[in-house]
């Protein structure tokens, strides 16, 4: 029928005085033309009447899967098929009596269709990857790295069958081509299948998964893990800024992932106060009797006194010497305060290490450092708790006869300048 329909425009072209090879011409651009817009208007058509019939099933459904498919566009997809396959058919039927011409509309309707599908393909992975995503056991889990790469893997098989089609070879022999390519291949993807490898070893070893905690100095990433992919890993930053990590960097370099922190509910205080190292001295039988009006040192310095003086009548020392035997210090005092102090507190964690300790003396002074894990892991919460427990630490060292060590400012060249013009 096309065919014919074909020679009696011709024809009549010809009877009309239009040369041959011209109304040849004029025939065959005016019937695709006509046969594409008639494909166009199909495509329309069956696109209305699809996602109509499929929106009225998904309104009497409970699940969202189907939703899915109409947000990811999938029967969009799906409706140009009808269309396409129609428009090439009638296409190749008006060709078919040109081999050359004939021959090329039947490679480009192949790729044609090729394309499509796997337009199709992606779209349906992207609703299997939602779908997979919101599963518990895959919520943490690089879903997307693992979807990219079934995508490019599908992507390079379908295009080497393009390629087979174009060139009229055998999909082998663009296997064979495509290993020889390997190395070239190998350097231009680098990065991507080093993030493949990556994301493997972070997935199996459970390293970083959505929603951690990661700090890696190297890049300026110090926040949460929102995005996790084939090459690269979203760090949303606290001050609200992201920082692109490459995904291999997290096998290659060192990080920190505080997940362990969330995990335990606790939160480690390590900060220490400078102690003024003149200050230090041994305990007066006054100091004592005042270390004893404070609550929490009544019994250790009760204790401490039996367990000195039994020590020294044991050992014969003569007590009479402050530099002979045991005695108790000012600074050993504040420690044992300090260390009573954190084990009352409600906000320490105390099935955790809880440390009040000296550690080697430096030019500011001899740090004390508390070490306690916080029971509140809430960023603005932990640093109230931390400050309030320095806040009180601070206050109540001068109790004990001792000084915080402050480097000299400027007031303090003054007042002894003043001093010694006075002089």
């Amino acid at each position: 029928m096309i065919k014919k329909f074909r020679i009696e425009a011709i024809e009549h072209l010809v009877d009309l005085g239009v040369s041959n090879v011209v109304a040849e011409g004029v025939v065959l651009i005016t019937m695709v033309m006509i046969t594409l817009l008639l494909g166009y208007l199909m495509g329309k058509l069956v696109r209305f009447i699809l996602l109509r019939a499929f929106h009225r099933f998904t309104l009497k459904t409970r699940t969202d899967w189907d939703d899915l498919l109409i947000e990811k566009k999938v029967f969009s997809a799906l409706s140009y098929l009808v269309p396409t396959y129609f428009t090439f058919y009638v296409v190749l039927r008006v060709f078919k009596d040109y081999e050359e011409l004939y021959g090329f509309m039947q490679k480009s309707f192949k790729i044609a269709l090729l394309v499509l599908v796997l337009i199709i393909i992606f779209r349906m992975m992207n609703v299997l990857q939602v779908i997979i995503g919101r599963a518990k056991a895959f919520k943490d889990r690089p879903i997307e790295s693992f979807f990219q790469l079934i995508k490019i893997i599908i992507g390079v098989l379908m295009g080497i069958l393009m390629l087979s089609i174009m060139a009229d070879k055998s999909v082998m022999y663009f296997v064979t081509a495509f290993g020889a390519m390997t190395a070239v291949l190998l350097l231009v993807f680098r990065d991507t299948i080093l993030g493949f490898i990556a994301s493997i070893q972070l997935s199996a070893n459970e390293m970083v998964k959505i929603g951690d905690w990661v700090q890696m100095d190297k890049y300026g990433a110090d926040g949460n893990v929102i995005q996790l992919n084939l090459t690269t890993v979203k760090v949303r930053n606290w001050d609200k800024t992201i920082t692109t990590v490459p995904t291999y960097s997290f096998i290659s370099d060192s990080f920190k992932n505080w997940r362990g922190m969330e995990e335990v509910g606790a939160r480690r205080i390590a900060r220490a106060l400078y102690i003024d190292q003149h200050a230090i001295r041994f305990c007066t039988p006054e100091m004592v009797e005042r270390f004893k009006k404070i609550h929490i040192l009544k019994d250790y310095i009760n204790g401490k006194e039996e367990e000195i003086k039994r020590y020294n009548e044991e050992n014969n020392i003569d007590t009479s010497a402050v530099s002979n035997g045991r005695r108790l210090t000012n600074l050993g005092t504040f420690r044992a305060y300090l260390l009573k102090y954190l084990k009352s507190h409600p906000k320490i964690k105390q099935d955790m290490t809880i440390l009040v300790r000296q550690m080697p003396p430096t030019e500011n002074g001899i740090p004390i450092q508390i070490y306690a894990f916080c029971n509140d892991i809430a960023w603005a919460n932990y640093e109230d708790v931390q400050s309030d427990i320095f806040d009180h630490a601070l206050s109540v060292v001068e109790q004990f006869d001792l000084k915080i060590f402050q480097s000299p400012s400027g007031a303090n060249f003054q007042t002894l300048t003043g001093s010694l013009s006075k002089e």
